[in-house]
């Protein structure tokens, strides 16, 4: 059987490729993940252990106080040690960079680092020197490009009270190593101006040439970890390691998508492999094989197929992972690379999930085989599988429970619980169970979605036409399990659709609640480690005083204790509050907020417990303070949480400069006469950022358009696997009906009605499994984004979804052009004559 069994494989070459090529694609996918994260890590350790290789000491903070910093004592002590020839203190804290422009740089702080010269350089110089004087600074590389800087131009820093000063640019460092200076830029400067400037007067790290791990520890006595500096270039090869695993675990989550598609479409291949070769089993058995002979022959076949397509699949990944870490290299990402990395961890993976998907995909086309009876599949002419398909008893209970349990489950994730994480969860386990119960229905679920999908076929492409629908609906389980695996595909497809547009429209209702103004006036620092430092008030004053400005509103908070945790308790600018900013209570009103009293939004009034009628205590300069809770009003409001009166304000707390302005233009000066204006008003204060409602939504609107094309493109890779499992079916099929085809032929159809019969049949399968997959997709889009949050507006991006549709059947076809050739091309007498 073995030798039968080998020899079928060699005489089917062309089966054997087009059967492993589905495994190939999801092992492909798997193998070049762990290629492009295992050649990052490699590359990122390297550059780390580099880096440290010029450290022979590193003292760090306790975890437990890495906050704390170590003493500038502690660094005088090092340098006194015997042997210790040179000891330098990292510095790091904000330093902004003011751009050509006059503003700073970015939307976070640059960070200001400690860069010395000599043997402790840790960071690689691309141009220039390391800063050697007070006046001296160098920008990372990033940064330099982005602002059009250069080596000998000077730079302006603010420092930690925001007052500006002038540097000689010396030098382009590469901060890679640093993930923090890579995404926020980095400035940096001799020791004791990085001190000067961020105002910082501990160190983060200190690094030792020189004397021993020993000595430096007695120095150090135990209030901080002392290491070599091979430990410290793994420490931070590991720390930097944790973001790998994030992208390698995301990553793997859509290879999985492909292997599940993978097994569906090796599912049908052996199924309908077997169907074919019922007269083939059922000689072995004339001839003496055993039903576990049959069964142990298909299962060898699939491991053969299986280990074919894993170690092509492993092939591909190697050059997937490879292209991708060029590719994002090539986009400016940076990542630090070696050799592109196999390894045999890699191997091993990729050959054991290719093997096992496929055998456990063959196993129930095995068990069929070996039911085949030696007499009556002889005697057989019928196509098996075909005819209306019949729902068991067994099947329709698990569709009922699967299909009944998802929906209930769903729906009261979405409705009933909380919003929030678990909801999601909640939901996204519904539909987990709801697809199962499609997958149980879907055979009889073929044959009305063949005739709604091939009504405008059949009507448009005469006899051709009808025959290729109903070729489409005659073998429901086949068709069916064709159909699914797109199903996966652009279901997933369209329900991140759903979501995408959702949130923009969730982003563009709340702006509309959170921005109802022209522009808006903030520091940089909003949002970060800064979040309270407020925008100058002669900077109002200053706006009022413009012609184009209608209006100006001040929002002015202070972080204090409420109810024994910190809050934000603020007011707003009074001639503003209800007309420019507009919150919408849900109990109580805004016109009953006087002196004394105070309006909670609903999220921190829920946190509080904290009701209509009830008083809440507020620490002020004064002391406690009880106020009376007048009202709730949503979170969207651009208000604090805790809402008092300006005069309440004053009388309790010393702030006076706003958190954030508004300004909203005079009618008809809206445009950029308004913009220039605001901006020159703005000119003399460089962290203060202008933005428009119009910038804030092209943001987000970027954003998510982001994060839609790169799931796009991942699980891209499970719709190309369906389509070769559409293409795989039509091939087989082609063989199997090569007596019928050249039947129609000799009774007159031409060979491009043949294709086109064929290319019909795939549209209609494509639809099919695209138009369950749209309808799981936006129903349960639907269900995430409401269990998102109580804020979430539901948005259908109906023309995406109509062109994910279009896009499968048309991809559909494509895939049945080689069949159709193939059937083209087939002589009708050899083929009549066919058995």
């Amino acid at each position: 059987m073995l030798k039968t069994t080998l020899a079928g494989l060699r005489a089917h070459k062309l089966r054997l490729l087009l059967t492993g090529l589905a495994i190939t694609l999801g092992v492909g996918f798997i193998g070049g993940t762990f290629v492009l994260t295992d050649s990052m890590e490699k590359g990122v350790d390297k550059k780390f252990a580099r880096s440290a290789d010029k450290v022979d000491v590193a003292v760090l903070p306790k975890p437990s106080a890495k906050d704390e910093g170590l003493p500038a004592a502690l660094l005088d002590r090092i340098r006194a040690l015997p042997g210790v020839t040179e000891a330098q203190g990292a510095v790091r804290g904000d330093a902004p960079l003011v751009g050509k422009d006059g503003k700073v740089v970015g939307d976070m702080p640059t960070i200001g680092l400690s860069v010395p010269g000599g043997r402790l350089q840790r960071h690689e110089l691309d141009e220039g020197r390391a800063p050697a004087a007070p006046n001296e600074a160098v920008v990372d590389t990033k940064t330099a490009d982005r602002e059009g800087f250069t080596v000998g131009q000077s730079i302006t820093v603010l420092d930690e009270r925001r007052t500006p000063h002038r540097f000689t640019l010396v030098g382009i460092a590469d901060f890679g190593i640093d993930p923090d200076a890579a995404y926020q830029g980095a400035v940096g400067f001799d020791t004791a101006t990085a001190v000067r400037m961020t105002g910082r007067t501990t160190f983060e790290e200190i690094d030792v040439a020189g004397g021993s791990v020993e000595a430096v520890a007695r120095a150090v006595g135990g209030s901080a970890d002392v290491l070599t500096g091979a430990k410290l270039g793994e420490r931070l090869a590991t720390s930097a390691g944790a973001d790998m695993k994030i992208i390698r675990n995301g990553l793997l989550i859509f290879g999985l998508v492909s292997l599940v598609v993978s097994a569906l479409v090796i599912y049908n291949t052996f199924s309908i492999l077997i169907a074919q070769r019922m007269r083939e089993m059922a000689l072995l058995r004339c001839v003496g094989a055993t039903r576990r002979q049959i069964f142990g022959s298909v299962l060898t076949e699939s491991a053969v197929v299986g280990l074919v397509g894993s170690v092509t699949g492993l092939v591909a990944g190697l050059g997937l992972g490879g292209g991708a870490l060029a590719l994002f290299n090539a986009l400016g990402a940076d990542i630090p690379t070696a050799a592109v990395t196999l390894a045999p961890r890699t191997i091993l993976v990729g050959l054991v999930i290719g093997v096992v998907v496929t055998v456990l995909s063959a196993l129930l086309p095995a068990r069929a085989a070996t039911r085949v009876a030696p007499i009556a599949a002889l005697r057989t002419d019928l196509e098996p599988g075909s005819g209306r398909f019949r729902l068991g008893w067994l099947r329709t209970v698990a569709a009922a429970l699967f299909g009944l349990g998802g929906l209930g489950l769903g729906v009261y994730g979405a409705l009933v619980m909380d919003k929030g994480e678990i909801a999601m969860f909640t939901v996204a386990l519904s539909g987990g169970l709801v697809f199962l119960a499609v997958i149980t229905l879907m055979p009889a679920l073929v044959r009305p979605l063949g005739r709604l999908a091939g009504a405008i076929p059949a009507r448009l492409g005469g006899v051709p036409g009808r025959l290729a629908v109903e070729n489409a609906r005659r073998s429901p389980r086949r068709t069916a399990t064709t159909t699914i695996a797109l199903t996966i595909g652009v279901g997933l497809m369209s329900l991140f659709a759903v979501v995408a547009a959702s949130g923009k429209a969730t982003s563009d209702a709340r702006l509309a609640k959170q921005f109802p103004v022209d522009y808006q006036l903030m520091t940089q620092f909003s949002g970060g480690d800064r979040d309270d430092e407020p925008v100058p008030r002669a900077l109002a004053e200053a706006l009022r005083k413009v012609p184009q400005v209608a209006t100006v509103t001040e929002v002015r908070t202070q972080e204090t204790m409420v109810g024994g945790t910190e809050e934000h308790v603020g007011t707003v600018t009074p001639s503003s509050l209800g007309t420019v900013v507009k919150p919408e209570f849900a109990t109580g009103s805004l016109a009953d907020l006087r002196p004394g009293t105070v309006a909670v939004d609903d999220g921190t009034a829920a946190d509080h417990g904290l009701r209509l009628g009830q008083t809440v205590q507020i620490k002020t300069r004064r002391g406690d303070v009880p106020l009376k809770v007048i009202g709730t009003f949503g979170t969207d409001a651009p208000v604090p949480p805790f809402l008092v009166t300006e005069g309440e304000f004053d009388r309790h707390f010393a702030v006076r400069d706003p958190r954030m302005i508004f300004v909203n233009a005079r009618e008809g000066a809206a445009g950029e006469g308004a913009r220039t204006a605001v901006e020159k008003a703005a000119q003399p204060y460089p962290t203060v950022k202008v933005t428009s409602s119009a910038e804030l939504r092209e943001q987000f609107t970027k954003a998510i358009d982001m994060i839609l094309m790169i799931f796009g493109g991942l699980l891209g890779l499970a719709i190309i696997i369906a389509l070769f499992g559409i293409a795989n079916t039509l091939t087989l099929s082609v063989v199997e009906r090569t007596r019928e085809s050249a039947l129609l032929r000799a009774l007159g159809i031409t060979k491009r009605q043949l294709r086109r019969m064929l290319s019909v049949e795939a549209l209609v399968m494509a639809v099919i499994g695209a138009f369950t997959g749209v309808v799981l997709g936006i129903a349960f889009g639907w269900a995430a984004t409401t269990a998102m949050a109580e804020s979430s507006v539901f948005a259908l991006p109906w023309l995406q979804v109509i062109g994910f549709v279009v896009l499968a059947g048309l991809a559909g076809m494509a895939a049945a052009v080689l069949p159709a050739r193939r059937a083209a091309k087939a002589s009708i007498v050899e083929s009549l004559a066919h058995d």
